[in-house]
């Protein structure tokens, strides 16, 4: 995010761009175990796969069919 501030003798902002501001530190993931998860947060993130991978399996199925090689197939 860019880092804005007020000028004492201009009156605005100084805005400096990400790229050119100085880089922070990052956090060290090391050392860190598994999260622990509710069964209902299990739930909803399984039926989220599912969802996503039905979504996938339709999203090819149109575009093998809009290409014509369902077609061929039969």
């Amino acid at each position: 995010m860019a880092t804005t501030g007020v000028s004492p003798d201009k009156n605005g902002f100084r805005v400096i761009h990400p790229l050119d501001d100085v880089p922070e530190q990052k956090c060290s993931t090391a050392g860190l175990g598994k999260i622990r998860m509710t069964r209902a947060a299990r739930l909803s993130l399984g039926i989220l796969r599912a969802y996503l991978i039905l979504m996938t399996l339709m999203l090819s199925y149109h575009v093998l069919d809009l290409s014509g090689l369902l077609h061929k197939i039969r």
